[in-house]
C-alpha cells in the first residue's frame, strides 16, 4: 500500500477554495487537509452548511479525501491571534472555541472527512496551569464525545509553546476517545522525539500526521530540504506502521508561491526515497592536459 498525501489549504490562502482544490488536485495529492477560515469554508457563515455540501461534492467529483484542521489565525477574534482557545480564563471565550470545533466536526461529517485537528491554546500569563489543564480537560471531553456521536474522529495536535506541547502531555490525557494529530515536525522544534520513532510509538492513536521540514528547535513549517527533517525516515515508518490515512503537507508560508511549492511539495514526497545516483564516475582526464586554473570538465 502507498501512502497517500494532501496539502494543507493554510498554505494556499491567497487561492479561492475551489481554485486551491483544484490545484491540489492536478499536482496529484490523493487529499486535501482545510483550514477551515474566513476566505476557505468559513464556518461561521449564513450558509455553511450550503458551501460545506458544495466543497463536499466538489472532493467527490475530484475523488479526494480530507482533513479538517482548525488553526486559522483570526477566526474567533479579528484582534487577537488564535484566541480564544480551550484554555483562555473567560468562560464564554472557552465556550465559543467549543463551539467552532464542534461546527468543525459538523463539517468533518459533511465531507466525510478523515479526522478533526485542533490544539490546546497558551494560557495567558497569570493564569494557573493546574486550572487551564482542568479546563483543557473539561472542552476536549465536550469536543470529543460530540465527535464520537458523529462518527468524527477528533484529534488533538501538540503545538510548541502550548499547554499540550510534547507527546508526553498528550499521553497524559485520559480520554480513550481522543486521537492525535502528530505533526512531526513537532518533534524537532521540542527535541522529545525523533520523528520516525513518534511515528512507531503512537501508531495506535493517530488521527492524523502532518510533514514539513522543520529546524532543530525553530518552529518554521520549512519546504522540504531546508531544515533538518529526515524525511525518508518518516515516510519509512509511516509505510512499516501501514498507515493508511492521508499525510498531511504544511506549508503555511508559502502560499505566496502556492503555485510552485504544491507541486513541488508533492514530488519530493514521491522521490526522496529513491536509490541516488552512485558515486560519480572518476575524473580521468590527464593532468597534464589541464590548463592551471580552469576546470577539467
Amino acid at each position: 500500500m502507498s501512502l497517500r498525501f494532501a496539502y494543507n489549504t493554510n498554505g494556499t490562502a491567497n487561492h479561492r477554495i475551489e481554485d486551491a482544490i483544484r490545484l491540489i488536485k492536478d499536482a496529484g495529492y490523493d487529499g486535501v487537509a482545510l483550514t477551515l477560515d474566513i476566505h476557505h469554508l468559513d464556518p461561521f457563515a449564513e450558509n455553511w452548511v450550503i458551501e460545506a455540501d458544495r466543497i463536499a461534492s466538489l472532493l467527490n467529483r475530484l475523488e479526494l479525501g480530507s482533513v479538517i484542521e482548525t488553526g486559522a489565525r483570526f477566526l474567533l477574534d479579528p484582534t487577537a491571534k488564535h484566541e480564544p482557545t480551550l484554555v483562555t480564563a473567560d468562560a464564554s471565550g472557552r465556550a465559543r472555541r467549543v463551539g467552532f470545533l464542534k461546527r468543525a466536526i459538523e463539517i468533518g461529517k459533511i465531507l466525510n472527512s478523515e479526522a478533526v485537528s485542533f490544539w490546546a491554546g497558551v494560557p495567558k500569563p497569570g493564569v494557573d496551569h493546574g486550572e487551564a489543564r482542568g479546563w483543557l480537560i473539561e472542552g476536549l471531553r465536550d469536543v470529543s464525545d460530540f465527535a464520537a456521536e458523529k462518527g468524527v474522529v477528533a484529534a488533538l495536535e501538540p503545538e510548541p509553546g502550548m499547554l499540550i506541547e510534547t507527546l508526553d502531555d498528550f499521553a497524559a490525557i485520559d480520554l480513550p476517545g481522543l486521537s492525535l494529530a502528530l505533526d512531526t515536525g513537532h518533534c524537532l522544534v521540542t527535541g522529545e522525539r525523533d520523528p520516525a520513532a513518534a511515528v512507531h510509538e503512537f501508531a495506535p492513536r493517530l488521527g492524523t500526521v502532518a510533514i514539513e521540514d522543520m529546524k532543530r528547535g525553530e518552529h518554521i513549517h520549512l519546504p522540504f530540504g531546508e531544515g533538518d527533517m529526515d524525511v525518508p525516515a518518516v515516510l519509512d515508518a509511516l509505510d512499516a506502521i501501514g498507515f493508511s490515512k492521508l499525510v498531511c503537507v504544511e506549508l503555511s508560508r508559502e502560499s505566496h508561491r502556492a503555485d510552485v511549492m504544491v507541486g513541488q511539495s508533492l514530488d519530493y514526497l514521491r522521490t526522496c526515497r529513491r536509490p541516488g545516483p552512485g558515486l560519480p564516475m572518476p575524473d580521468t582526464t590527464p593532468r597534464e592536459a589541464a590548463m592551471p586554473g580552469l576546470p577539467t570538465s
